[in-house]
């Protein structure tokens, strides 16, 4: 396996983070062409993913401990996930969603791998968080659905939380733990998703929004994330990743006419300066 260095593993964060804030957008217009659920979209994402990282990398090694946990945290939090965008929309299901994981990451990178965020690192996680306030703020005072959707973003930051600090403490091949870690989650998947609905409308939209899910906010951007975790230290990788939720809340409101007050807005600068900081000054 290449050696990564610690600028190179930070790049990869930061594109994997640009294409996972695309899979919300396209996620959500799967729930409104495609006729399927959050189980149903999750199941072909990690099954596309799977074939499509298969086919592009040199997979030497699938550890098989490390992606059974691997797989199954992917199928909690890839499913919560979408289960947050439908409740909540894009916007606000991702942003809780990355700004919650730094902080479950951090506390277990301290408690179960020794880890220790530094001066940069805990600035940078102290503006994150500021950030994640701005923006869910005024979500946290609406309806119900509002409510719900927050919870099940923070169940996928748990999830997201708990694969990120197994792969780092675990870590292998990390083409062999996507691709394996992509077919244990499509397993779990598998028995919900035909019960709620497996096979989707067809049509050429529905068609290509799978395979761009599958092939770049999943096998690229999850095949860069597993790569990165060679170099960074957990919590570093997680920060980083926050650029997605910039992404997914400007896709939110130019394609789905969700809305993002000024607070909002000032919110998605605080955690794009954290990610750039952070990005710049990466020390591993």
């Amino acid at each position: 396996m290449t050696h990564v260095s610690v600028r190179r593993g930070a790049v990869y964060v930061s594109v994997a983070a640009a294409a996972w804030g695309t899979g919300g957008a396209a996620g959500s217009l799967l729930f409104q062409t495609g006729g399927l659920n959050a189980v149903g979209v999750s199941f072909w994402r990690y099954l596309i993913g799977a074939a499509f990282l298969a086919l592009v990398t040199r997979v030497t090694r699938v550890p098989g401990p490390l992606v059974l946990v691997v797989g199954v945290g992917m199928a909690v939090y890839q499913t919560a996930y979408f289960g947050a965008i439908a409740l909540s929309g894009v916007a606000v299901a991702t942003v809780v969603t990355m700004g919650a994981t730094p902080v479950f990451t951090a506390l277990g990178s301290r408690l179960f791998l020794g880890e220790r965020l530094g001066r940069v690192g805990s600035l940078a996680l102290t503006g994150a968080l500021t950030g994640l306030v701005l923006l869910t703020a005024p979500a946290a005072q609406d309806s119900t659905g509002q409510l719900g959707g927050i919870g099940l973003a923070l169940l996928a930051a748990a999830g997201y939380a708990g694969v990120t600090l197994v792969s780092r403490r675990f870590h292998g091949d990390p083409a062999g733990t996507a691709v394996g870690g992509f077919v244990v989650a499509a397993a779990c998947l598998l028995p919900f998703a035909l019960v709620d609905g497996l096979v989707p409308r067809f049509s050429a939209l529905s068609a290509g929004l799978l395979i761009y899910l599958g092939a770049i906010p999943t096998a690229l951007a999850y095949g860069l994330f597993f790569r990165a975790l060679t170099a960074l230290r957990a919590t570093t990788v997680s920060i980083i990743s926050l650029g997605e939720a910039v992404g997914a809340a400007v896709l939110g409101v130019v394609l789905f006419g969700e809305r993002l007050p000024a607070l909002g807005w000032a919110g998605c600068a605080c955690l794009l300066a954290a990610v750039t900081v952070l990005t710049a000054r990466a020390d591993g």
